[in-house]
């Protein structure tokens, strides 16, 4: 296992060097900022992404989230999905012949919920969620309804429905391709949320999804251990359940403190999960993809971005990961 720099959308000078003198071996791109028109991916853009890296002596180790838009109706089941699939194909196929390995996707069609934001360890400002503020207080992320659905309602196995007529549609581009799929929870991890019911709150979501409805070397999880521990104690057995199935491709190192309806993020070390045991376990289930920090609390006078944060939690895997690689 290996460790990269993450959440970003452009491969700027700036981020590149970043990556490079903290020590990772490689770097993921969450939605990036592609001069794409007409639904996808081009196969040039994605060359040239790869290559950049390379050139840093980094690798593009996997792109996270086309836009939602790109893939709503999809989700929704809506007239034009046919088109949205048909397009995200070609991403994938366009991804495979630039040689990018890997496509991180979620199944929210309303997206992250945030409700305002906490104070942590010396007045860290970090993210929050609070199932009773959702109506009281503006959110920080995340959209109350969807456009789209005019006032319409899903029931959850129409969503399920939704995700198979999908998934059965891109899986198969994506074998072919040689690009895996992997899935990220929902996050908060919640039955619903604006009226849209969501299926990868739990284990069973899950299990469901890779074991019965899309079974296949090339489909598997985006874990990410921040919403495993928002859903409650068992992180690490789920590490121990899915690794063991081959079916983590890579992970969202990160932490909260409490379980949803009501949790905060913090920094490493301080939350639900023993990162220890955690980055043991990942050890022994001999996982060999890579880990990234997802998003960090904001320090003092930290950028926009959060570059002090990114440092410690990234400095702070690098540690882990070095230590059970040394013990083993």
């Amino acid at each position: 296992m290996r460790v990269a720099l993450g959440q970003f959308q452009e491969l700027t000078h700036e981020r590149l060097t970043f990556a490079k003198q903290i020590g990772v071996a490689g770097v993921q791109m969450n939605t990036p900022l592609f001069p794409a028109e007409r639904g996808y991916w081009e196969y040039d853009d994605l060359r040239r992404a790869r290559e950049r890296c390379e050139d840093y002596g980094l690798r593009l180790e996997a792109l996270e989230n086309v836009p939602r838009l790109w893939y709503l109706k999809a989700m929704l089941g809506l007239p034009g999905r046919d088109e949205e699939i048909e397009n995200y194909r070609t991403t994938i196929r366009n991804m495979g012949k630039a040689g990018i390995p890997l496509l991180g996707y979620n199944w929210m069609p309303n997206g992250v919920w945030r409700t305002p934001n906490a104070r942590g360890r010396g007045g860290v400002i970090v993210t929050a969620f609070d199932m009773d503020k959702i109506e009281a207080s503006p959110l920080v992320a995340g959209v109350h309804a969807v456009d789209q659905m005019e006032g319409r309602t899903l029931s959850r196995e129409q969503m399920w429905d939704n995700y198979t007529y999908f998934i059965k549609a891109v899986l198969p581009v994506a074998e072919e391709s040689g690009v895996k799929l992997a899935l990220h929870p929902d996050d908060p991890p919640v039955e619903e949320l604006g009226g849209i019911p969501r299926l990868f709150y739990n284990a069973e979501g899950f299990q469901r999804a890779m074991e019965e409805i899309a079974p296949s070397p090339n489909h598997g999880l985006d874990f990410c251990m921040g919403c495993f521990s928002e859903m409650g104690p068992g992180a690490i057995d789920a590490i121990r359940y899915f690794g063991t199935r081959k079916l983590i491709f890579y992970v969202h190192f990160r932490d909260v403190q409490g379980c949803s309806p009501v949790f905060q993020e913090c920094f490493l070390g301080e939350g639900n999960v023993n990162v220890v045991e955690a980055m043991r376990t990942l050890k022994e289930i001999g996982f060999d993809g890579f880990i990234i920090d997802d998003h960090v609390p904001k320090m003092i006078d930290d950028s926009d971005w959060n570059h002090r944060g990114h440092a410690h939690a990234t400095g702070y895997i690098l540690g882990l990961v070095e230590a059970v690689n040394q013990l083993a």
